[in-house]
């Protein structure tokens, strides 16, 4: 038997990549944190706002015998994050961020053995019953909580009524995530659970499709928002009149300007974008962050929505309708030519289970990476007001570029030096950052640390394993949503470029997050840098059927905006037919010529 603790891979740093390592951390399994921050981070974000700050409180409840920990580094500004061994006996001191909290006590190098029986016998328990937790008593605690942020008066309140409200926002952040790991681990156990069923069911093999398929909702969050923009887009289309004039200028901004200059523009803004920014607002490109606006401050993408659905004449009902169809066909492929018994019964239990959870994955979205962040974000940026009024700031959101403790000194002005500079210095490294191309993972990679349950969604261990491509033509992937699609690439890296979307394009981007859903309706196909087959671009992708394939670590890097692009997301493979500005036939021949000369 091999020793799952030899290295099978290590990185430490190069020039180009340079480290700075800490007594033990290059031991460790770090990955880049793609999935939900793949953008250079801000320091505020990574003091107070990151998921990890209360993974121990989720190891710590469940008895995990696999992690006691899940700490984060930055290295050249992103977010890399690695698990702690239950067995290792490791502590959080010495790393760069969440330093307000307690550090672990090492725990008991048997640990690790004994409290797995505690982890089975629970996690059924909290599969079963979590659903009623959310809905009767979690989901109704988080809402309170948001009226009375919701509710706070910002622009009356004092700079110290604010940072008392900060603290006040970050306990609320800190409770919401709690819920948040409790429902992540009873789905991640649901989902589980499913898998091995269908493996015991129907027999090894690979079954990643379907039980993608399968993790489809129709009642959430998600489908309510989109309803909803549906709606005002409906109301577009069959008013005519100046709205639908308006919305006929070129850009969201433009759309707006228009609106504001009429009557009835005017009336359309109060009655449903006003209305429909205060429940769906709270969420920005990048949930995981607070230096990118909120919809609820700056209502352009949901005209950009509403003007995408216009130009497709997107039908909600119907999409709806073929998500619903896919799902039920899945139910049966699941079952199909499973014979009666225990195994069946199995199946029919953990496929119960299963779709009972999988409106909460929208959900939680909605309600905790979305909605709390946002909160904290506005509450940050009341304060940021307060201080550029006191002269002490040029921008509210240069927050966002000092450290938690660094704020609060601020604030108190006890800050011993030039406040300005250090934001101006702040703004530079993190521009730099952005210049800088992260490496997939660094430290040192071994079969155990490739086990921690959670990497499957960061495209582990297949990305250690996978091979260059051999041409410079072909990217290779993760085959997340089945289909085959040719069409235009268009590269999007910021909120800025999203209408620059056409109508028929592949999207080609780091990640997506639930606010990029108002561009699922308009594209063809998807190509991301990041996620795996359970991540959000994969399962959307899913529910709208496009062709995608995710996890290819440089599609970014390798596509531009203007090539034309084969995306076959049943295989993983995104091939580039020809170059921005080349002769597709010429290239086509070309492509020919190789194929041929492969054979």
């Amino acid at each position: 038997m091999s020793d799952t603790s030899t290295p099978r891979a290590t990185f430490f740093g190069d020039e180009s990549f340079p480290i700075t390592w800490e007594d033990g951390q290059e031991e460790l399994f770090w990955v880049h944190d793609d999935l939900h921050i793949p953008n250079p981070v801000s320091p505020m974000y990574a003091d107070i706002g990151g998921w990890w700050l209360k993974c121990d409180y989720m190891f710590r409840r469940f008895g995990t015998p696999f992690a006691s920990d899940w700490l984060v580094k930055v290295i050249n500004g992103y977010v890399y994050t690695a698990a702690i061994p239950a067995k290792a006996g490791l502590t959080a001191e010495g790393f760069e961020y969440g330093a307000r909290y307690t550090p672990r006590v090492p725990v008991d190098p048997e640990y690790a053995n004994q409290i797995g029986s505690y982890l089975g016998w629970t996690l059924p328990y909290y599969a079963d019953n979590f659903l009623e937790w959310w809905r009767g008593r979690l989901r109704p605690e988080i809402e309170r909580n948001f009226e009375r942020l919701d509710g706070y008066d910002y622009d009356g309140a004092s700079l110290l009524e604010l940072a008392i409200l900060l603290e006040d926002a970050i306990d609320v952040h800190d409770r919401h995530w709690q819920i948040h790991w409790v429902l992540n681990f009873a789905q991640f156990s649901s989902t589980t659970a499913l898998n091995a069923a269908i493996t015991k069911a129907r027999g090894e093999g690979d079954h990643s499709a379907l039980m993608g398929r399968l993790q489809s909702s129709t009642e959430n969050r998600n489908w309510d928002s989109l309803r909803e923009l549906w709606q005002i887009k409906e109301k577009v289309k069959n008013d005519g009149g100046e709205v639908a004039d308006a919305f006929g200028k070129a850009t969201a901004t433009d759309v707006l300007v228009a609106l504001r200059e009429t009557e009835a523009g005017r009336a359309f803004i109060a009655e449903q974008l006003e209305p429909y920014q205060a429940v769906y607002g709270y969420k920005s490109m990048w949930a995981h962050e607070f230096s990118f606006k909120t919809w609820r401050e700056e209502p352009a993408p949901i005209v950009e929505a509403v003007r995408g659905y216009l130009e497709t004449d997107y039908d909600f009902p119907a999409e709806l309708a073929a998500v619903t169809a896919d799902l039920e066909a899945a139910k049966a492929e699941v079952l199909e030519g499973v014979a009666e018994g225990p195994a069946r019964e199995e199946l029919s239990a953990a496929l119960a289970l299963s779709l009972k959870m999988n409106p909460l994955t929208p959900d939680h979205h909605f309600y905790i990476d979305q909605g709390t962040n946002a909160r904290v974000r506005l509450v940050l940026i009341a304060i940021g007001r307060k201080l550029v009024e006191a002269g002490v700031l040029s921008d509210p959101e240069d927050v966002m570029y000092l450290r938690y403790n660094e704020l609060r000194v601020v604030m108190a002005g006890g800050y011993p030096g030039d406040v300005a500079d250090l934001v101006s210095d702040r703004r530079d490294e993190r521009e730099d950052a952005y210049e800088v191309r992260p490496r997939d993972w660094v430290g040192t990679a071994t079969e155990e640390a490739l086990a921690f349950p959670y990497w499957a969604l960061w495209a582990f261990p297949e990305k250690i394993d996978r091979k260059p491509s051999e041409s410079d033509d072909i990217v290779v992937g993760l085959p997340a949503s089945s289909g085959v699609v040719e069409g235009t690439a268009r590269v999007v890296l910021s909120p800025e470029q999203f209408d620059q979307v056409q109508r028929r394009d592949i999207i080609v981007c780091r990640m997506t997050s639930p606010a990029w859903v108002v561009l699922f309706t308009k594209i063809s196909g998807l190509v991301t840098d990041a996620g795996g087959m359970a991540s959000h671009p994969a399962v959307v992708s899913r529910e709208f059927s496009l062709p995608a394939v995710v996890g290819t670590s440089d599609a970014t890097r390798r596509i531009q905006t203007g090539d034309r692009i084969r995306v076959n997301g049943s295989t993983g493979q995104v091939e580039v037919l020809s170059r921005a500005g080349e002769d597709p036939q010429a290239s086509s021949a070309t492509n020919a010529t190789l194929a041929a000369a492969s054979l």
